[in-house]
C-alpha cells in the first residue's frame, strides 16, 4: 500500500501506519523506548549515525521531541518512524525521510536496524516505503542518502533499491574523531517510477 499526504511537502500529514509486504511503519511512542534503547545503545549499531550509543533517558527525550514529528510542515522537517514486524510486532529498527529543499523538491534517507534482524531485507523493504512516501505522497524530485564508505551493508541497501552513486568525498567530515569519507547516493522520481512500473 502507498503511503498518500497531500500534493506538496508543506503541511502534508502521511496517513499511519504505512503497510509493506512484512513491516507496519508508523510513528515512534514512548512505548517503543526500551526496545530502541536495545540497539541506540550498541557502540556497534550507532557506529555510522549522528549519535554515540544512547542511555535509556536520552532515547526516551528524543522520543519526546524530535523523534516524534509526524508530519511535514517547513523545509528542513524530518519525520522519524518505527519499523515493526507485522507478524510479530517487533520493533525492527527506524527510519527517517527528511525535507531538505522546497524548491529542489528534494529528501534525504536514514535508517538503522536493530543487528538482531539484520540480513533479511527489512531495511531495503522499509527504504523502499520511504521513497513511495517521498516520491509519490509527498511529490519530491530527488532523494539522497549519504553513507560512510565503510558501510558496506548500507549501501548495498540503497543499491538493491536503484540508488545510483554519484559521489566519493574523500575524507569530507570529520566524524566521531576521524576523518570520513561518505559516499553520496540519489535517486529521481522518474526513475524511481520506472523500477517500480517495470517490477
Amino acid at each position: 500500500m502507498s503511503p498518500t499526504a497531500e500534493s506538496s511537502p508543506a503541511g502534508s500529514a502521511p496517513e499511519y501506519p504505512i503497510r509493506t509486504e512484512r513491516l507496519i511503519l508508523r510513528p515512534i511512542t514512548a512505548d517503543d523506548a526500551a526496545a530502541m534503547h536495545a540497539y541506540k545503545s550498541d557502540p556497534d549499531a550507532v557506529r555510522y549515525v549522528p549519535y554515540a550509543p544512547l542511555e535509556l533517558a536520552d532515547v526516551e527525550r528524543r522520543i519526546a521531541t524530535t523523534w516524534s514529528n509526524t508530519r511535514f510542515a517547513q523545509e528542513g522537517d524530518a519525520v522519524c518512524l518505527a519499523v515493526e514486524d507485522r507478524a510479530t510486532g517487533a520493533l525492527l529498527g527506524d527510519v527517517v525521510l527528511f525535507w531538505r529543499s522546497e524548491t529542489s523538491r528534494s529528501g534525504e534517507v536514514g535508517y538503522i536496524l536493530d543487528p538482531r534482524f539484520g540480513g533479511h531485507g527489512y531495511a531495503t523493504e522499509a527504504v523502499g516505503a520511504l521513497l513511495a512516501l517521498g516520491f509519490d505522497g509527498l511529490g519530491l524530485h530527488r532523494i539522497v542518502a549519504r553513507i560512510d564508505e565503510r558501510n558496506t551493508a548500507s549501501a548495498r541497501v540503497v543499491e538493491r533499491l536503484g540508488f545510483r552513486q554519484e559521489a566519493r568525498l574523500v575524507e569530507s567530515e570529520w566524524f566521531k574523531d576521524e576523518w570520513t569519507t561518505l559516499l553520496v547516493y540519489a535517486q529521481l522520481d522518474d526513475e524511481w517510477r520506472d523500477r517500480v512500473h517495470a517490477e
